[in-house]
């Protein structure tokens, strides 16, 4: 076999695993179900007449890879808390972040994150409400691990 045989084929096998990590990357939907009836829970609820989240009182630029800017908003369990002033160490059970990035004029994602009785619980929606990601996905821990009590955007009280 002679090395430019060898260099094709090389390059083939690296494309096709190349492809494999970044589409498990992608579709890494441990709760589908979950992650539907979460989707829906969050539209009933008008999760846009939520507060904002401190920093987040409009739309802004983000350099993170939920999209070029974003939205972000907090259920009352949030709220509370930070209104409250109390200096936590963890976020309490309940609480809800949600988090839309646009592309310009397009809704691109939407990310969600839920503090269960056994922590963080992720969601991520494409524009149109297709999970792409669900559960305790290292997509998302493993980013999110930086931030208090894993949230990135703004801190704890």
């Amino acid at each position: 076999m002679n090395q430019r045989t060898k260099l094709s084929i090389t390059f083939r096998i690296a494309l096709v695993a190349g492809l494999c990590v970044s589409a498990t990357g992608c579709t890494d939907d441990q709760d589908p179900e979950g992650a539907a009836t979460l989707y829906d829970e969050l539209q009933a609820a008008d999760y846009r007449s939520w507060a904002r989240a401190p920093g987040y009182e409009s739309r802004r630029s983000s350099n993170t890879s939920h999209a070029d800017e974003v939205d972000i908003y907090v259920n009352d369990v949030v709220a509370t808390a930070l209104a409250s002033g109390e200096p936590l160490e963890a976020w309490p059970e309940g609480s809800l972040i949600v988090k839309d990035g646009w592309d310009g004029s397009d809704l691109d994602q939407v990310a969600a994150m839920e503090k269960r009785s056994d922590g963080w619980y992720w969601a991520k929606w494409d524009g149109e409400g297709s999970s792409l990601f669900s559960g305790k996905p290292e997509v998302c821990t493993d980013c999110h691990a930086s931030g208090d009590d894993s949230v990135r955007s703004f801190g704890l009280p």
